[in-house]
């Protein structure tokens, strides 16, 4: 159990999200930074991502008195949402056991945003997830890597690898994203929105 963690007494468990790029080449961009808290997350516990439960998805579970899962679809963004769809029902979870992370370029980087539902804001991940789900309920943080400014080339930003100094910032937001989605795990969303959506000092 997560320290600090009420037990949860359902034992219902829960799914965490990543979302990015599979393949090396899209390592350490913006697109991917969904990928790296999860890989964060993964290291925090103790535990590897491997291939499956069900193809195009990389996955770990975590067992205890509040199990969850840490999930990252193995297709492109734009197809998230069928490994999301398919893990949920492997689990036997609903989507408001569930948690998505993944960029946003309207949020300047640095800046953490939760929330419990809405539209996609052009994310194409979450675009397919919200297609697939047949949803638009599930909990989503969003990271803010900028870049979405008027006339920017939005695709070229977020598939360029962060370097220099914008990468310790990067290092930085991812850090504290895992910090947010423990957050949700211990205490629900409600306390990860009012602890997590501020911006970056």
């Amino acid at each position: 159990m997560l320290a600090g963690q009420k037990p949860n007494s359902e034992n219902t468990m829960r799914m965490i999200v990543g979302l990015g790029n599979p393949g090396e080449d899209y390592e350490d961009t913006p697109h991917n930074i969904g990928f790296a808290v999860v890989k964060e997350l993964a290291r925090r516990f103790g535990v590897d991502l491997r291939r499956g439960p069900k193809p195009k998805m990389e996955s770990a579970r975590i067992s205890g008195e509040s199990p969850f899962v840490l999930l990252r679809p193995m297709a492109y963004m734009n197809l998230s949402g069928q490994p999301v769809l398919e893990a949920l029902k492997w689990y036997s979870l609903k989507p408001d056991n569930l948690l998505i992370i993944c960029d946003d370029v309207n949020l300047p980087l640095g800046w953490l945003r939760f929330r419990t539902e809405g539209g996609a804001g052009g994310q194409k991940g979450l675009v397919s997830i919200i297609a697939s789900l047949d949803t638009q309920a599930f909990s989503r943080l969003r990271l803010g890597v900028g870049g979405g400014a008027p006339g920017a080339d939005v695709a070229a930003h977020v598939l360029t690898k962060f370097r220099g100094v914008r990468k310790e910032q990067a290092e930085r937001i991812i850090s504290k994203a895992a910090d947010a989605a423990e957050c949700w795990l211990r205490e629900g969303i409600d306390a990860a929105m009012n602890t997590y959506n501020q911006q970056e000092e």
